[in-house]
């Protein structure tokens, strides 16, 4: 196991009508005018914002909205944030929905406070202070409600890059299941695919000896399997919906990845889809994770089979452990059939013809230098051949 450092100093709120707690918390972490950021009409609609409000309005806490984040959230609407944030004199950041208002409310928060373009901070340049952030979670998926990271879209290029530090990290975050029941079940298989892919993004890592973590993510991987067809077959199933919420949490605050090399190259073969043909993130996951597995395998044909094995039950055969593994993969893309996920560049709106830009973009992009780095090293022409096992 390597050293590390971790500081996951998040409140969680957990439970029915948590989110009646919101102003309690906004002032306990120094708010006094919040920016309330969120997505569509759904939050409108189902009654959550105007709980929202006035729980902060109870506490005397001033509020400004800004709704309109889109899936994979776009760059256009945070510099209009951060805009806001300084007219207004805004001191917290308030995000109701899933991971893209989560990540767009962490960019404003960073980019207010930062003298230059914001998109800097996404394109290598640390972040030195931003303002508090804190989340109402309404889709569990990206675990951006317990981590330091965040993911925008630049509608200039259409690059989605990321960032990470513990200065995003929301101050609190207000987790009740409930509020994803009224989910359709697709977005419900998109969120569990997410989860799944945070775990195994640091499974696939090339440090020894990490039994502890190991064994945590092959519990939270379990736990996603036994729990996912039951909030597929009964949407309003609390307790399968309530442990899927957390495991979404703990599959990226971290605390499954301290002392180990990561992976995230699937996330970056991924985010240029979700860039180009604007589809889903977990759909798209969902048609990655497995062309990717069945690539890169013989880097270390053991912790494959350790997957496999543990995992999603395979049968253990030393003579024949490619056998193991692309069985292992087989019963992942079933799991993710049975949900209701796309298994094909196809179903995703994508074509044969976008492979060899899709690469370059992956691996050139926003001054990247041609690699992609992780559980293993690879250049174009390897990503290349990954797409191309989507097809």
């Amino acid at each position: 196991m390597d050293n590390f450092s971790f500081y996951s100093p998040t409140y969680f709120a957990f439970g029915k009508e948590a989110e009646k707690r919101a102003g309690e918390l906004v002032r306990r972490f120094g708010g006094s005018k919040v920016l309330l950021h969120y997505g569509g009409s759904s939050a409108k609609k189902s009654g959550l914002i105007d709980r929202i409000k006035e729980s902060l309005a109870n506490e005397g806490i001033g509020c400004v909205e800004l709704g309109g984040v889109k899936p994979n959230p776009r760059s256009g609407l945070v510099y209009e944030g951060i805009d806001i944030v300084r007219k207004e004199g805004i001191d917290f950041i308030l995000a109701a929905g899933g991971g893209s208002s989560i990540d767009s409310a962490k960019a404003i928060a960073a980019g207010a406070l930062y003298d230059g373009d914001f998109w800097d901070l996404y394109s290598g340049t640390p972040i030195t202070q931003a303002l508090p952030v804190g989340t109402v979670l309404t889709i569990a998926a990206a675990g951006s409600e317990g981590s330091g990271d965040s993911v925008i879209t630049k509608e200039e290029g259409m690059f989605k890059r990321g960032t990470g530090s513990d200065l995003i990290r929301p101050k609190f975050s207000i987790l009740n299941p409930e509020l994803t029941q009224t989910l359709p079940p697709y977005q419900t298989a998109c969120g569990i695919t997410d989860i799944m892919a945070h775990l195994l993004e640091r499974y696939l890592t090339n440090t020894k000896d990490v039994v502890t973590t190991d064994r945590m993510i092959e519990g939270l991987l379990l736990a996603m399997i036994e729990e996912s067809p039951k909030v597929i077959a009964d949407p309003d199933d609390y307790e399968a919906r309530a442990n899927i919420m957390w495991a979404g949490m703990m599959a990226h605050n971290n605390s499954c990845g301290v002392g180990r090399s990561q992976d995230w190259i699937s996330h970056d073969i991924e985010h240029e889809l979700s860039a180009l043909y604007d589809c889903a993130h977990g759909a798209g996951l969902a048609v990655t994770f497995p062309a990717y597995l069945s690539y890169v395998y013989e880097h270390d044909t053991s912790r494959l089979v350790q997957w496999a094995t543990r995992v999603w039950g395979v049968e253990d055969d030393k003579e024949d452990p490619k056998a193991v593994i692309f069985e292992g993969i087989a019963r992942y893309r079933a799991f993710l059939r049975d949900i209701g996920m796309p298994q094909t560049l196809g179903e995703l709106g994508g074509n044969e013809q976008d492979i060899d830009k899709l690469a370059h973009t992956a691996c050139y992009g926003n001054g990247r230098d041609g690699y992609l780095r992780g559980f293993v090293e690879l250049n174009e022409d390897d990503i290349k051949q990954i797409y191309r096992l989507m097809i």
